[in-house]
């Protein structure tokens, strides 16, 4: 059987900030030792008080304006509840259904390299996670590492809605929008440091059919030819599944660039 992929970006950028996003504390942490660019706010001690970062705000805005967003007159921001060790509160501070921006369209070029607009669904603000920094070792066993530095920073998410129709389309859509990311100057959009990370969402349906598939999310994948061969691989690896009769899991699935595959998280 033919079958059309569907392909969904959510792209989170960090933003060119002073200091991070609800606190004081400086927001340039990569160089710092772990754990030293922290406070009570974004380590989530009880009863601090956050404060929004009118700057991060208007980066957004700015950004919003760039992809021909609505910009909304009234925003407001919700807790996002989840038990990971990376957020120590327990929820992150984000925005759910009240945006700063929305509607918004990006041209990208199709595999034939026709132009091709994609419908930008929302650019959202919320704080950035602590990171985890798995280690192995064969006397002691396997172990995890909490730096908070990260907690806290100012984080863009810029949702495209799903219309991008190959992993060579996904490959245009993430380059343009690096190019305008760094144009406008609201990130460095740098990769090799985390601030210009995607989840990508891929599913596949029968040609013709407008009924979608289920969903498969590939979690922070952190350069262009990573997120390419992660879709290739899950497109590959669904026909397969599909073929052979089986039901896709609508799961979260993460990326191993040493294997070469996409490797089950939590469903």
């Amino acid at each position: 059987m033919d079958y059309d992929v569907v392909i969904g970006l959510e792209v989170h950028s960090q933003l060119l900030t002073q200091s991070k996003m609800f606190c004081s504390c400086a927001s340039g942490y990569q160089d710092a030792p772990p754990n030293t660019v922290v406070c009570e706010v974004c380590m989530g001690m009880p009863g601090v008080l956050p404060v929004i970062n009118r700057q991060a705000v208007e980066l957004v805005i700015a950004t919003g304006i760039a992809l021909g967003c609505t910009i909304q007159h009234q925003t407001k921001f919700d807790r996002k509840n989840y038990p990971y060790p990376d957020l120590m509160k327990g929820y992150q501070i984000s925005q759910y259904d009240m945006p700063i921006a929305a509607k918004g369209i990006l041209r990208i070029e199709d595999a034939d390299g026709i132009p091709k607009n994609i419908n930008v669904t929302r650019v959202h603000l919320e704080e950035d996670v602590a990171k985890l920094l798995h280690k192995e070792d064969p006397r002691r066993g396997d172990y995890s590492l909490l730096d908070i530095n990260r907690a806290g920073v100012p984080l863009m998410e810029i949702v495209s809605e799903p219309e991008i129709s190959s992993p060579e389309e996904a490959n245009s859509y993430l380059t343009n929008l690096h190019l305008i990311i760094r144009y406008i100057a609201v990130s460095t959009a740098n990769m090799e440091e985390g601030s210009f990370r995607c989840d990508a969402n891929i599913s596949l349906k029968p040609t013709g059919s407008q009924t979608l598939g289920k969903k498969v999310e590939i979690k922070n994948v952190n350069s262009f030819r990573s997120v390419f061969r992660a879709l290739r691989y899950e497109q590959y690896r669904q026909q397969e599944a599909l073929n052979a009769g089986k039901k896709i899991i609508q799961e979260t699935r993460g990326w191993s660039d040493d294997r070469g595959t996409t490797v089950s998280q939590r469903s």
